[in-house]
């Protein structure tokens, strides 16, 4: 399958750039992280390891067990929200070996970094809700999350049973998905390029360490049926997490999906202006949900400038709003994360029975 090819424009996306760049060289900030983000980062992961010890090494009653791997669930997936998705992009730290470990945390909470830039990084952040390019849209048979997917009798139900098949996004990643990829070559309609042999080492590693620090010590310490009860019940917790806040960015009804020509390859957008276009935020005012989140409710601005920390997002969203006026391009914001969610089921609803 040809990539698609974005259309050459008046350039919205250097407008963009050059007021951007104005702005931190005005402001004198760097575009990564500052110390509140590293603090962030520490308060978080120090949060997991005490849970996680005190689960596993002092076995609370079960109520409380149940409690805590409920809240282990939402702290797992504000690591991956602030602290992996951070580093993962570049901009968590001006140190590059700072921004790797950030990177890494997805590798020690299960998942492969290597198939996550490919993934998410290279071919998402390229070819956002393009059918067949995005992986990030492709649920199927499962769930039809575009206009131009094949619809199934089960897609009429599928904004009733979605909440249970994103619990399960978690264990499927790092169980299947990874693995699926690893062995297939291929994300999607896209090929990976070739591991080298410290991308192999890093991918088998980090699936072994999960297994030895999340399966093999758990069970050993307070028995299979607890481990399970345990383990479901927080992975299933940081799934739903994790796919309700990247859903509510791109699959509710105002974001778009376009398709490249059938003949030329060519869409009808400019790259920037096709991200707006496939992009929406949420509960921007909201400051407990933007650092919850890791400023993953202001998408617009992190799928423009992928590479500036989280922690701008507020200031910068200012300027992309303005420019977006000038252009005549839709900003796409949903005042409050309930209206991003009623919105998300109604496109689901609207796709499991439009033609």
């Amino acid at each position: 399958m040809a990539l698609p090819k974005f259309a050459a424009t008046r350039s919205f996306h250097t407008e963009l750039k050059t007021r951007i760049n104005q702005y931190f060289e005005e402001s004198g900030r760097p575009m990564t992280g500052n110390a509140s983000l590293l603090f962030k980062a520490i308060l978080l992961v120090g949060i997991m390891v005490a849970l996680y010890v005190h689960l596993v090494f002092f076995t609370p009653a079960t109520g409380w067990a149940l409690l805590e791997c409920a809240l282990l669930g939402c702290v797992i997936a504000a690591i991956g929200f602030n602290v992996m998705h951070d580093g993962a992009h570049g901009s968590f730290s001006r140190y590059p070996w700072m921004n790797r470990i950030a990177a890494y945390t997805l590798g020690v909470l299960g998942g492969s970094p290597y198939m996550w830039n490919s993934k998410h990084n290279l071919i998402h952040h390229t070819y956002t809700n393009i059918e067949g390019h995005d992986d990030d849209i492709n649920i199927q048979p499962w769930m039809r999350m575009t206009p131009d997917q094949p619809k199934h009798p089960l897609h009429r139900y599928q904004h009733l049973y979605f909440w249970a098949l994103y619990c399960m996004l978690y264990t499927s990643w790092i169980f299947a998905m990874d693995y699926q990829k690893y062995f297939t070559r291929q994300i999607g309609a896209i090929g990976l390029k070739p591991m080298n042999t410290g991308e192999h080492v890093s991918f088998w590693g980090f699936k072994v360490l999960n297994l030895l620090l999340y399966v093999a010590l758990p069970i050993y310490m307070v028995g299979f049926l607890p481990w399970f009860a345990g383990f479901m019940l927080s992975t299933a917790v940081a799934g739903l997490v994790l796919s309700m806040v990247f859903q509510l960015a791109h699959t509710v009804e105002d974001a778009a999906f376009p398709m490249p020509h059938a003949t030329t390859g060519k869409l009808e957008d400019e790259w920037a202006i096709h991200q707006v276009r496939t992009t929406a935020n949420f509960a921007t005012d909201n400051k407990v949900v933007s650092w919850l989140v890791g400023g993953l409710n202001f998408q617009i601005e992190h799928h423009l400038f992928p590479k500036i920390s989280h922690v701008h997002y507020p200031a910068i969203s200012k300027i992309v709003k303005q420019v977006c006026d000038e252009f005549d391009v839709k900003y796409n914001n949903y005042a409050r994360t309930r209206s991003a969610v009623v919105s998300h089921v109604m496109f689901l609803r609207q796709m499991g029975r439009a033609a």
